[in-house]
């Protein structure tokens, strides 16, 4: 296989680069659902230091908070439809057309509020000059826009951090390839160079691929075809030395194979499952990896039969589950979940992620 896996994990994992935008996903609910909160306590913040008539409060924020709603929706849109360029844009270049469009759509929309108001000076009125108010609402942006940025900035150099320093950890989990495993790989090639020389060849090869792939992992997302060439290289290892004792049953031909995953995830749960139920068995047993499409989420599930005595099973089982979790987190946030399911037969773990598709 050479270097066929390392590629797609590299390819995969080129998709996030550091040099994408710090600007929120304005087309999502949630983000929609926060500019409108701020933006109605902008206008609040406004009305107050208006200082309206007595009486009038309610009138002047209904009118503040029309133009500044209009304004944060019109906005939010505005950067929903560029969010592809400015993902690709970079940082600095981000910010500049952002802050750039924002203050021309504020001064259009400032445009259009004054000539309503010249059109029904019975309904609304504006107490300021033409220029006066327009340099008023575009000098409030800019400064509104500007605090924004600012926030956004420091917001996503914390998350970067954070996310660093979890990748640091997780790369170092990565590496630490169970010594039990590559002892008895090392073993298995070496009986077999003398029984079946060119099955030992493949075994080296498969091994040098599980190699690279673990310790060249840097916990970024690659595509599923790749994650689970990745688990079947395993596979393949685990059986030349467990024989007719392994069984793995594969049910993932619904799984769209160019959607991303967190790399590595699969297999480590293959290798928990054989370590911690098939091996501890006398007679072996079956491991089941299941996956399907749920809408706008793919559900994986690895299943295996555990012993009577389960002490080891829940101790490694604890660390690999943890760390699955924390790549979840980080990669979807609350929108991915980890389920684990364990009786006195069987163990199984069930991941479920959104659906998102690899652009090249």
């Amino acid at each position: 296989m050479g270097n066929k896996v390392g590629d797609k994990l590299q390819s995969g994992q080129s998709e996030h680069s550091d040099n994408q935008a710090y600007l929120p996903d304005f087309c999502s609910a949630g983000s929609v659902f926060i500019v409108v909160m701020v933006a109605e306590l902008l206008a609040i913040l406004l009305t107050l230091a208006s200082s309206p008539e007595s009486g009038r409060f309610m009138i002047e924020l209904a009118k503040t908070s029309l133009f500044v709603l209009w304004l944060a929706l019109l906005s939010s849109l505005v950067m929903c439809a560029f969010r592809d360029q400015l993902e690709s844009a970079g940082k600095t270049r981000a910010f500049t057309f952002s802050f750039a469009v924002l203050l021309l759509l504020s001064l259009a929309l400032a445009e259009i509020a004054w000539q309503i108001t010249r059109a029904f000076s019975d309904l609304a009125i504006i107490n300021d000059t033409h220029t006066g108010f327009l340099a008023r609402t575009v000098g409030i942006s800019a400064i509104v826009i500007a605090l924004a940025m600012r926030y956004l900035y420091v917001s996503s150099e914390w998350r970067r951090s954070v996310v660093l320093e979890a990748q640091a950890r997780i790369s170092a989990l990565q590496a630490l390839i169970r010594p039990h495993f590559l002892f008895n790989s090392m073993n298995t090639i070496a009986s077999l160079t003398r029984s079946n020389p060119r099955k030992a060849e493949e075994a080296v090869e498969d091994l040098s691929d599980l190699l690279r792939a673990n310790l060249g992992g840097s916990g970024d997302r690659t595509t599923l075809k790749a994650e689970l060439e990745v688990a079947a290289i395993y596979q393949r290892i685990e059986k030349l030395r467990l024989g007719d004792r392994l069984n793995v049953r594969w049910d993932v031909s619904s799984l769209p194979m160019r959607a991303l995953i967190p790399s590595l995830v699969i297999q480590p749960l293959l290798e928990n499952a054989i370590y911690h139920g098939i091996e501890s068995l006398p007679d072996g047993g079956d491991v089941t990896v299941t996956g399907k499409r749920d809408g706008e989420y793919l559900i994986i599930t690895v299943t295996n039969p555990i012993a009577a005595d389960r002490s080891r099973s829940r101790s490694g089982n604890k660390m690999a589950m943890t760390n699955i979790q924390q790549r979840f987190a980080l990669a979807y946030d609350a929108r991915a979940h980890v389920h684990v399911d364990e009786d006195e037969h069987t163990f199984s773990v069930q991941l479920r992620f959104p659906y998102e598709e690899s652009r090249k």
